[in-house]
């Protein structure tokens, strides 16, 4: 591959996961979306996220995502809970299992403690058909057509899927909420954005 076949498939690429995102704007459950939102804004614990693999760096990002609003939320690693950790699940607080298949091994022992716990089971999956869907409290499907890799398998485009619909979610519920300048500064003191809200607010 010379150097620039090299930038013409990066072009491609970067391409193609915008034109997947762009799908996803209009085709998105928008009654799963409202939802998640009220479950989201209206849980009295703690927000639960889990996932494996790219989904759970999808479900890392997107638990940081929410403490920024003022959600609390944790990613439990699945090898851990399955150990004693699922004690961190507790009545009241809302599960967020995200696999791209829905029968992520790893996370099937989460539903039968979610649903002791009284736990909300949110699932994030393209199979409506799997285990994670038909455990849900609620389904939120998030498909995409193709990953950009050549032998469609590399979870790019679908990962990258879960994280914008869930940052959008957040940006729609911060303002929902009527989420604050000043409390953003209040938890956010420190780097680049922190100076720029306290340098604003001062």
């Amino acid at each position: 591959m010379t150097n620039q076949e090299l930038t013409l498939e990066v072009e491609r690429v970067i391409k193609a996961e915008a034109e997947e995102l762009l799908k996803l704007a209009e085709r998105f459950d928008r009654e799963a979306v409202l939802q998640t939102a009220d479950a989201l804004q209206n849980c009295k614990g703690k927000v639960v996220l889990a996932g494996c693999g790219t989904s759970g760096q999808a479900a890392k990002k997107i638990a940081h995502t929410l403490c920024c609003i003022e959600i609390p939320a944790v990613y439990m690693c699945p090898a851990d809970a399955v150990h004693g950790e699922l004690g961190l699940l507790q009545e009241g607080d809302v599960l967020i299992l995200i696999s791209k298949g829905g029968n992520t091994e790893e996370l099937l022992p989460f539903i039968p403690a979610c649903k002791t716990k009284k736990a909300t089971l949110i699932g994030v999956t393209e199979n409506g058909n799997s285990g994670i869907a038909k455990n849900a409290d609620i389904l939120l499907q998030v498909k995409t057509d193709r990953e950009p890799d050549p032998f469609n398998m590399l979870a790019t485009a679908s990962t990258l899927a879960v994280i914008s619909l869930f940052d959008a979610l957040c940006i729609a519920l911060a303002q929902r909420k009527g989420f604050t300048r000043e409390q953003f500064a209040i938890i956010h003191p420190h780097g680049a954005v922190g100076n720029r809200l306290l340098n604003n607010l001062a």
